[in-house]
């Protein structure tokens, strides 16, 4: 998507774009329409100018990036250490100065997307490892409800609860939320 006040510029960006084979899903003229645009289409990455009306291509890239996740290259006339210290708070994945040519813009594009999707992969991993950690802190609960209710040490209650996931084909996250939740487990035809 591209995003910039002057119709000539923005044309030439989707030019130098389309020519290196990548799709323009959408144009907008200001940050609110941007806003709205990156809603509809979700494009991949927005190339937006940072001095625009209604509001400018800083704080729209700092929304769509919050709402939506869709990395930003700034476009600037100026290389004002304040707005390159905002860019970098707003997670602006390139900043070029004008007057952009097509050796500029094509490898700052590449670049961004690649970051973008390492980032969101980053982010993924985090989660995942999360998740786990959280059954795994529920599987350390449920095995002491366990070691308590039928007197059982460390490694029996969670050998008992491995053999009952493998009858009952549920997961250890079921097994222990099951523990949790009745602080029992009918588990005398496996002691």
């Amino acid at each position: 998507m591209v995003v910039d006040d002057e119709s000539i510029l923005r044309m030439d960006i989707k030019e130098m774009l389309q020519e290196a084979g990548y799709e323009v899903v959408a144009e907008a003229n200001n940050g609110e329409t941007a806003i709205e645009l990156a809603a509809r289409h979700r494009p991949d990455l927005i190339v937006m100018d940072v001095k625009m009306p209604k509001m400018n291509g800083l704080k729209a890239a700092r929304i769509i990036y919050r709402s939506f996740d869709i990395p930003t290259i700034l476009l600037t006339a100026h290389t004002e250490e304040e707005l390159i210290a905002e860019a970098k708070e707003a997670h602006i994945f390139g900043y070029l100065v004008k007057p952009i040519t097509e050796k500029d813009l094509i490898p700052a594009v590449e670049v961004a997307i690649g970051q973008s999707r390492h980032v969101k992969s980053l982010l993924g991993n985090i989660k995942e490892m999360e998740k786990k950690m959280e059954i795994r802190k529920r599987v350390e609960k449920a095995k002491g409800i366990l070691m308590d209710v039928y007197q059982l040490n460390e490694e029996r209650a969670y050998q008992t609860m491995r053999t009952y996931c493998m009858n009952t084909r549920k997961t250890m996250g079921e097994v222990a939320e099951y523990v949790l939740k009745n602080r029992a487990l009918d588990i005398h035809s496996l002691l």
